[in-house]
């Protein structure tokens, strides 16, 4: 076993340091994983850039990183389904308690839950990580690691597409197409979704949209109105969508969400903004279209997994950059200025392979 573990380490708003770290111990109920592959976020680029995200902040140094996926290397002893050398992906968030929301199947509701890379929880960007044996997930033989990280991203679309209620035949518009509007779009047709279509300000992110199976794509402009836009979307499908899935927390794309969806739709909020932001309720009021938030996921990564293993959902188009973990902090860089869609950090030096 190596001795060093080196770290992405987060110590201040816009410090951002690669560290060496003690290799961590087990507990009873954990494994140790030696880490293969892990996502850089937009959450882990917003703490690095502002030292918070609305409650969270940073107030002692942190390791970042949460899409992940690594192999069992040592198992702690009341550990039953995992063995050392299997490959896992983890899911970040666990709870810490067995209280009314774990108990009701909703643990990402739990005020006191773990998650990784948010304060003041350390995230998995190393070497060498602990986690709760229960939230690591067997891989099958055909998933990559990447894959296996990319689990995280895919979960908030499937948790998102729960919400809103996507099955055989729906109609759907999805505001944004960043790498979370893009899984959106991949499980939304997994689960049955007839048409869809996808907005940004990018026309290369629509193109990988169009690539990934989006019907229509419709380029925001800066001028056109939340109404306009709703129009848009409209005339493409010639029907306004049963479904809208909000992914970029602008105000003007909540705004288009409501007046694009259908009486007795169902607007699904994906995206973090400000706040408070000005939107037309009434009008979702008197129309029934009913709004509901995301806040992460549960009990979505065994899905997941039946969907890559069956390749019913492809994701390895995501990925459009690969660093080694001791470039991270250019990785970063390669992030915040918006290139390609999800940069891959590779923590194992003898194992660069997706």
């Amino acid at each position: 076993m190596a001795q060093e573990n080196l770290s992405v380490v987060l110590h201040s708003k816009g410090d951002l340091r690669l560290e060496n770290r003690p290799v961590p111990e087990p507990g009873p109920n954990d494994v140790l994983l030696q880490m293969h592959s892990v996502g850089i976020c937009g959450s882990d680029v917003h703490y690095w850039q502002h030292g918070r995200i609305g409650d969270f902040v940073l107030t002692k140094p942190m390791v970042l990183g949460h899409e992940a996926a690594g192999t069992v290397v040592r198992i702690g002893s009341q550990v039953k389904h995992l063995k050392v050398g299997d490959r896992v992906a983890i899911e970040p968030g666990v709870p810490r308690e067995m209280d009314e929301f774990f108990k009701s199947g909703r643990y990402n509701l739990s005020p006191t839950i773990f998650f990784c890379a948010t304060p003041p929880d350390d995230g998995n960007l190393c070497q060498y990580y602990t986690h709760s044996a229960n939230f690591c997930y067997k891989l099958p033989d055909n998933v990559t690691f990447e894959e296996g990280a990319l689990i995280e991203p895919l979960s908030v679309g499937i948790h998102a597409c729960r919400r809103a209620g996507v099955t055989i035949g729906s109609s759907v518009l999805i505001c944004g197409a960043g790498p979370i509007g893009l899984v959106c779009l991949l499980v939304a047709k997994a689960m049955g979704a007839s048409q869809v279509v996808i907005t940004d300000l990018f026309p290369d992110r629509l193109a990988k949209a169009k690539e990934l199976g989006a019907d229509f794509q419709v380029t925001v402009s800066k001028s056109d109105s939340p109404q306009q836009l709703a129009k848009k979307v409209e005339d493409l499908l010639g029907v306004q969508p049963q479904i809208t899935i909000e992914c970029t927390g602008a105000e003007s794309c909540l705004q288009t969400a409501i007046y694009g969806t259908r009486s007795g739709g169902v607007v699904v909020l994906v995206g973090l903004g400000a706040e408070m932001a000005t939107v037309p309720l009434i009008n979702a009021a008197v129309r029934e279209v009913d709004i509901r938030g995301v806040f992460r996921y549960c009990n979505t990564w065994p899905m997941a997994i039946a969907m890559l293993a069956s390749g019913k959902v492809n994701v390895k188009p995501l990925v459009t950059h690969r660093f080694p973990l001791e470039q991270a902090v250019q990785a970063f860089k390669t992030t915040r200025q918006g290139l390609g869609i999800k940069v891959m950090l590779k923590c194992d030096k003898n194992d660069s392979n997706p």
